[in-house]
């Protein structure tokens, strides 16, 4: 039984006595243990493919903040790289594929990866994440969405702006499909495996869904999260699962997002959370939605946008604190306990 089920409850709109918080990207660089811990694995990748490594990472921040979840260290190209295309993380720069998806009888030969087997290390990391923490607060796996790691699969790293990517979405879309339907079995596959492995909530992480126009959103994006969200366990072991879709750029479309079977649509900075509210109704809670950025101005600016943020979402159940997107490498370490210290004091008056 979870000790402290707020955040469950909150992603399920029941009553809370106060708003649940936790960030996206909370065990990182910007935690000199955290560091410590990625020099004695020697590299990134091979912190995530160890699971004592791990689950030491992520346990690290609530260490420190009394946040209300721990989200599994892992990394959201987990599976492409279990699909063979080579995953590496150049110095100094983000992740590139040695094996980018170019060519026809690449994408033809796509198969879906077997997560007891080739991801193995992250379902490990997921047991002993749970076993750790007995039941303190509850374990958020999670995942790419199938677009977002379509985008990396097909140019081969990062991009500003997917020409790749996008050139065959029109040109060719029949391979792109195919490509999103591997990955959406990839990640339906993989979620539930983490599920059965002890997550309690499921986080889909659709990055770059932002960089398209409406209506190749809903047929290149959303529509295959849909699928993702129809094929995941919705209870496990007499457990509700809630699941939070997150699209970074996504304010335009969130009817469409909370109206896809989902728990909870997960906001960056750019969206009014108040009129989201209005928006979405009662069919979905919130999660989100501070600017990263203003964690780098220092406590006191941090106390006075997270206090506008509670404002703006007001009274009532359903909104779960977080940035609108991860935490920076340069933010001070003060900043982020000022950022849950002012949540925690303030919010119940909100309940």
């Amino acid at each position: 039984m979870l000790k402290n089920d707020t955040l469950i409850r909150a992603l399920l709109r029941q009553p809370t006595p106060y708003t649940p918080v936790w960030l996206m990207r909370q065990a990182g660089r910007y935690l000199p243990e955290y560091n410590k811990t990625r020099a004695q694995a020697g590299s990134f990748l091979e912190l995530c493919r160890n699971p004592d490594l791990a689950t030491e990472v992520t346990l690290q921040p609530l260490a420190r903040f009394a946040l209300d979840a721990a989200i599994v260290f892992s990394d959201i190209l987990t599976i492409p790289d279990a699909m063979g295309l080579g995953l590496h993380f150049a110095d100094g720069g983000g992740p590139r594929f040695e094996r980018p998806l170019r060519e026809e009888v690449q994408i033809r030969d796509l198969v879906v990866p077997e997560p007891d087997r080739q991801l193995r290390y992250v379902l490990d990391t997921v047991r002993q994440v749970r076993k750790a923490l007995a039941g303190s607060v509850p374990v958020i796996g999670f995942s790419g969405s199938p677009f977002t790691l379509a985008c990396y699969m097909v140019e081969g790293g990062g991009s500003a702006d997917f020409r790749t990517l996008k050139t065959m979405l029109y040109r060719r879309p029949d391979l792109l499909h195919h490509i999103l339907d591997i990955n959406c079995r990839a990640v339906i596959a993989y979620l539930n495996a983490q599920v059965e492995s002890g997550a309690q909530a499921i986080m889909v992480f659709d990055t770059w869904g932002g960089t398209l126009g409406p209506g190749e959103y809903r047929e290149y994006s959303l529509a295959y999260m849909r699928r993702v969200v129809e094929g995941l366990a919705r209870e496990h072991a007499g457990e509700r699962i809630p699941i939070i879709l997150f699209t970074k750029g996504g304010g335009a479309w969130i009817e469409d997002i909370a109206a896809s079977g989902c728990d909870a649509v997960g906001l960056d900075w750019t969206v009014d959370l108040g009129a989201a509210r209005a928006r979405v109704g009662k069919r979905v809670a919130l999660q989100g939605n501070l600017d990263p950025a203003v964690l780098l101005a220092g406590p006191e600016a941090v106390r006075d946008r997270a206090a506008a943020v509670l404002a703006a979402y007001g009274r009532g159940n359903g909104h779960v604190f977080n940035l609108g997107h991860g935490v920076s490498q340069h933010t001070p370490v003060e900043s982020v306990a000022a950022l849950v210290e002012i949540v925690r004091r303030l919010s119940p008056q909100f309940h």
